[in-house]
């Protein structure tokens, strides 16, 4: 299921699975990033690859290959 730097994920619930699977949503940000949560519209800062709004509980995820870029940080379901 790893797919190096290729996969492309259809949905943030798709993204969040596979950071779990390989044991990355616990790995820091390489850089933090301050996003604006699509449910509750906080701002709030992106600090490890799966990170939670701290207001709704909207869960977050992005894959090491793209955590550079925070149009690739996706939205997965309230305390998915």
């Amino acid at each position: 299921m790893h797919d190096g730097c290729t996969g492309v994920f259809e949905s943030g619930k798709l993204v969040v699975d596979k950071i779990r699977m390989m044991g990355f949503n616990t790995r820091p940000m390489p850089s933090e990033v301050v996003i604006e949560c699509e449910e509750c519209k906080n701002d709030f800062t992106m600090t490890h690859l799966e990170t939670k709004c701290p207001i709704c509980g909207m869960v977050y995820g992005v894959t090491p290959c793209s955590a550079s870029n925070p149009e690739r940080i996706m939205a997965a379901g309230k305390n998915y």
